[in-house]
This record gives structure tokens, C-alpha cells and sequence, in this order.
């Protein structure tokens, strides 16, 4: 019954800048916490950013100082900011949302993802 759909993903040069966005749709009232993977070839799927419904954020060390994620001023909508961007950060970027309970996360709904590639 929940929808998330990713966009802005693309190609932009080291240091540059791109804006992700998750807009989420149907039975919404069911997720507590909105988040961002990552997962790069070869790799685990990583937690890097996460969101409550009030608004406390946290954020994998590999992207502390250089992204933010955020709520939109549209109802359902999440955002990331990534600047600095560095080859490293090359990877399928997925929004996902679900619960925090003591400070866990658990996914309840996956976006389809959107591919960000960090050209040198």
C-alpha cells in the first residue's frame, strides 16, 4: 500500500553537487522514520542517512559534513543533499521507510533506486 519513488539521480564531476528526492505515496501513516541506502557494486547495501517524524537526523560517517537529509515542504517528500561529492560515492542510491524504535531502523518499503555516478 506505500510507494516510494526516487529521482535526481545522474553524473556530476567530484566535488559537485546533486539533490535527491523521494516522494512517497498510499498508506504513509504506517512509517515512523524516512532513510537513504546506498549499495555500490561489489557491496552491502549501507544506511547513510535517516529521518524521524520529528525531524532527528542521522548519518553514516562516510557522509557526515557532506550530505543532509531532509523533509520537504510537500507532505510525504524526502530529500537528500549530497555535496563534495567523491568517486566513492558512486552507487545505486535508495530511499526506503519503516520504523525506529531505540534508536534501530527497520525497513518496511524500498524504492525502485536511482543510480548516482561521481566522475573524476
Amino acid at each position: 500500500q506505500v510507494q516510494l519513488v526516487e529521482s535526481g539521480g545522474g553524473l556530476v564531476q567530484a566535488g559537485g553537487s546533486l539533490r535527491l528526492s523521494c516522494a512517497a505515496s498510499g498508506s504513509v501513516f504506517s512509517i515512523n522514520t524516512m532513510a537513504w541506502y546506498r549499495q555500490a557494486p561489489m557491496k552491502q547495501r549501507e544506511l547513510i542517512a535517516t529521518i524521524s517524524s520529528g525531524g532527528r537526523t542521522n548519518y553514516a560517517d562516510s557522509v557526515k559534513g557532506r550530505f543532509a537529509i531532509s523533509r520537504g515542504n510537500a507532505k510525504n517528500t524526502v530529500y537528500l543533499q549530497m555535496d563534495s561529492l567523491k568517486p566513492e560515492d558512486t552507487a545505486v542510491y535508495y530511499c526506503a521507510g519503516g520504523d525506529t524504535r531505540g534508536g534501530d531502523f527497520t525497513v518496511n518499503y524500498w524504492g525502485q533506486g536511482t543510480q548516482v555516478t561521481v566522475s573524476s
